[in-house]
């Protein structure tokens, strides 16, 4: 009796978690990429003051703004405020809420069903799926590193920040390529995403908060403040909002098999955060003042060509010779579907343990098992391309129970 109730409790309780953990990750990041854009068009938005009494005061920079029904006035120091306020407004905690937030998100989804989400045999069979997480953790670990160095070894002189560029979208690429050689391919998305994310988050927590500590306790004890700090904090921001829409596209594409099963799922991935970035560019320099459609029309153009270039082609009849009775559909939706998709707790509350879940859900199994073979995830339950006709005749000649 326990154990039945577990059996039942346990997946509806992981859903919930699901639930609310997508939830809370998207709140948090929402204010974290918020705030980092707004930060970004601010700092390209200033001018620099007139009033003689706010260059005395060391302002740098100043924006007018009507919002709301109010007018702003934020104001930027070249270091610091010579008279530090007692009370500052820090900006962390949606950087680390939102990667805890996800990364909690990443071990109820895909940590714990790693021989379903992350494994997939025809890309790579992993012994034992404790070894698929293991890599996965290391991807997130060795991405900082390698980032991170390349940050301080590169990152120095006149053309630093292009070189960094450079060799981080290399790394980039690289690392793109190995996930979707070692991980299924939603898998392999996501971790690419998560590595980036994570890359994000660490700036702030090893490099932009710290920085600017230093430069609030120098002050506190009537020191000059080290204006190196400022400089690595604003680089790592820049960094970051290059980040974030290349890391919302491999989020939000783990719905979406067409581009995560693609044939060279890799280079897709690539092109549409490449795409991203540069859409990206186009927006940081418009806040300066300089319309450069052409990061735009590359950016869309690139996507463009990956649509085109993943276009569903004519699919041969797959009909079989002798019609297919209702009873050998449900042979092949038990034998190959109700693992994921039967009881209260069916994934995406798609049931088809029935003969009604069956019917009504039949348009959606010719998209999912037919035309696009994205169901079974990663062909886990071995379906055979001659079940996948049956699906086909039967569905095709009317799907009727």
């Amino acid at each position: 009796m326990m154990s039945d109730l577990m059996t039942t409790f346990l997946p509806y309780a992981m859903n919930w978690a699901d639930l609310l953990l997508r939830w809370l990750h998207v709140i948090v990041a929402i204010a974290w990429i918020g705030s980092s854009f707004y930060f970004v068009w601010l700092d390209n938005s200033l001018e620099k003051p007139t009033d003689p009494a706010l260059q005395a005061k060391g302002v740098d920079g100043e924006l007018w703004a009507v919002h709301g029904g109010g007018f702003y006035n934020p104001q930027k120091y070249m270091v610091a405020p010579k008279n530090l306020p007692q009370h500052l407004h820090w900006f962390y905690w949606e950087s680390y809420s939102t990667w805890l937030s996800g990364f909690a998100l990443l071990c109820v989804l895909y940590f714990y069903h790693a021989g379903i989400f992350i494994v997939d045999p025809r890309v790579l069979a992993w012994s034992a799926p404790g070894y698929a997480v293991a890599a996965m953790l290391g991807f997130l670990v060795v991405g900082w590193l390698v980032y991170d160095g390349i940050c301080r070894v590169f990152g120095q002189g006149k053309n630093g920040d292009r070189t960094v560029g450079i060799l981080v979208a290399l790394y980039v690429v690289v690392a793109a390529w190995l996930a979707c050689h070692l991980f299924a391919g939603r898998a392999a998305f996501l971790l690419t995403g998560a590595m980036l994310a994570t890359m994000m988050s660490a700036n702030v927590f090893f490099w932009i908060i710290p920085g600017q500590r230093r430069v609030v306790a120098a002050m506190r004890t009537g020191q000059t403040p080290d204006p190196m700090d400022g400089k690595r904090g604003k680089q790592r921001s820049v960094h970051n909002t290059y980040f974030t829409l290349p890391v919302l596209f491999a989020m939000l594409s783990n719905h979406y098999s067409f581009v995560y099963d693609a044939p060279n799922n890799w280079l897709v991935l690539v092109l549409m955060m490449l795409a991203g970035a540069l859409i990206r560019q186009f927006f940081v320099l418009k806040h300066k003042g300089a319309w450069k459609w052409q990061y735009w029309i590359i950016g869309a153009g690139l996507i463009l060509a990956v649509v085109v270039a993943l276009a569903p082609k004519p699919q041969p009849a797959l009909a079989s010779n002798q019609p297919v009775s209702f009873a050998q559909v449900q042979h092949i939706v038990q034998e190959r579907c109700l693992m994921c998709h039967a009881g209260p707790a069916a994934s995406k509350g798609v049931r088809l343990d029935s003969a009604q879940g069956i019917v009504s859900h039949a348009q959606a199994i010719y998209q999912q098992v037919v035309v696009l073979k994205a169901m079974p995830l990663n062909n886990a339950t071995q379906m055979t391309d001659a079940e996948r006709a049956q699906l086909a005749s039967w569905i095709t000649a009317g799907a009727k129970p």
